[in-house]
């Protein structure tokens, strides 16, 4: 059984994907793998969304494909059973949580304070998604962070860009980071396919800290 450590050590950036269109689905996965992303984060934001999750467990099946935006139980059972072999949710409520353990998949939690944070790790959650970090106050709020939740390991996700991105991935206590512009809506529209490759492999050399 994959667990969450596992899942984010795989690469710097896992790509936080939106699939309007099923035929999207192969060139895009493609461009991402071949250019080093092979964790992909699929949310479950369009009608699409568990087909595309299937699609793609069927397709590349050396690839960890998982379900990202989980805001409930039903949510977690459908991605499930479409095949989804991690769940990331924005934020975190009790029921998500005996859901997730029910489930057995691994969770990468949301969590925006140190309340929120503390009370995770309380329940087992040292790996969190940092959401909105830029937002929620960003490489700061990071590194003000490592001291006193020093056990707790973030993969920041929210704004994050090509510009920020190092600062983010230089922190002790950032694992990896969820990031968007290298499936951008505009690219996957226009069908560019080698630009996002490009841009995937830029983003599989980032450097991280540890």
């Amino acid at each position: 059984m994959l667990k969450v450590e596992d899942i984010i050590v795989r690469a710097p950036v896992i790509p936080v994907i939106t699939i309007e269109k099923l035929a999207d689905c192969e060139p895009l996965a493609t461009a991402l793998v071949n250019g080093g992303l092979t964790v992909l984060e699929l949310t479950l934001r369009t009608p699409v969304a568990l087909e595309a999750i299937k699609l793609l467990r069927k397709l590349f099946p050396s690839t960890i494909v998982g379900a990202g935006t989980v805001m409930d139980a039903a949510q977690l059972q459908q991605a499930k059973a479409a095949g989804a072999q991690f769940i990331v949710s924005p934020g975190t409520t009790d029921s998500l949580i005996t859901a997730v353990a029910a489930s057995g998949l691994p969770y990468l939690p949301g969590a925006a304070t140190p309340s929120e944070m503390m009370q995770l790790a309380e329940r087992g959650f040292v790996v969190q998604k940092f959401f909105p970090a830029e937002a929620a106050g960003g490489v700061d709020m990071l590194r003000s962070l490592a001291a006193p939740l020093a056990k707790i390991r973030f993969c920041p996700t929210g704004g994050l860009t090509p510009d920020n991105a190092l600062h983010y991935l230089s922190l002790p206590n950032v694992v990896c980071i969820g990031g968007s512009w290298m499936v951008s809506k505009k690219l996957v529209d226009g069908h560019q396919w080698n630009e996002i490759e490009r841009l995937s492999h830029l983003a599989a050399a980032l450097p991280r800290s540890h």
